[in-house]
């Protein structure tokens, strides 16, 4: 796995966490018990440190970065959406970054928020708890329903149980030629991925 010490300074992962092998994790990095970090994905811990608590998910192709006198903070149950970008902010527990969402230096996103895809958060904006947080720049439009930070929760739990399954039978393999007889197949809820993907796309 591509993993780099840099400086004198080695990359954590709780044993419980996935990481892709095609992720690259370099420097000052901690990842958490119970944690996803997705195919390509990238973590760089070169200019400041990056801290992911319980649980998160950092999807595909994300990158999170931090900058002089920064410190990346992503706390428990926070879910990145695929192509994000968290650069030298704070992600407080229980909030969403919605797919290739940029949220940028000293921004603090609040607990259980939703940054709606595509959205670009500005540097130094903070948001209070519980807020959908959606445009460009992003603003807050309103005060997000306990139905849906429930079901953003339940999403996340979702990703906290691919981890484990990821580390019990995950393995690079080569492709077979053709459709074998009785071929098992992998179900999602798809109650969760259609109200996810309605979620991303307001």
């Amino acid at each position: 796995m591509p993993f780099y010490r840099l400086d004198g300074v080695t990359p954590v992962v709780d044993p419980s966490s996935y990481v892709h092998p095609t992720a690259v994790i370099i420097g000052d990095v901690i990842i958490g018990p119970h944690c996803y970090i997705g195919p390509l994905a990238s973590l760089r811990g070169d200019f400041g440190p990056i801290r992911l608590g319980y649980g998160v998910n950092i999807q595909d192709a994300c990158v999170v970065h931090s900058f002089q006198d920064l410190t990346v903070q992503v706390d428990d149950y926070a879910h990145i959406g695929h192509g994000a970008t968290l650069h030298g902010c704070q992600i407080r527990s229980g909030a969403m970054v919605g797919m290739s969402a940029t949220v940028m230096d000293k921004a603090e996103i609040g607990e259980r928020c939703f940054v709606a895809a595509h959205s670009f958060v500005k540097t130094g904006d903070r948001f209070e708890a519980g807020q959908m947080i959606m445009g460009t720049p992003a603003k807050a439009v309103r005060a997000l329903a306990e139905e849906e930070m429930a079901w953003k929760h339940s999403g996340t739990e979702a990703y906290i149980e691919l981890a484990d399954r990821c580390l019990r039978s995950c393995v690079e393999t080569a492709p077979l030629s053709q459709v074998e007889e009785n071929r098992p197949s992998i179900h999602f809820d798809t109650k969760v991925a259609t109200k996810q993907d309605t979620l991303n796309n307001n």
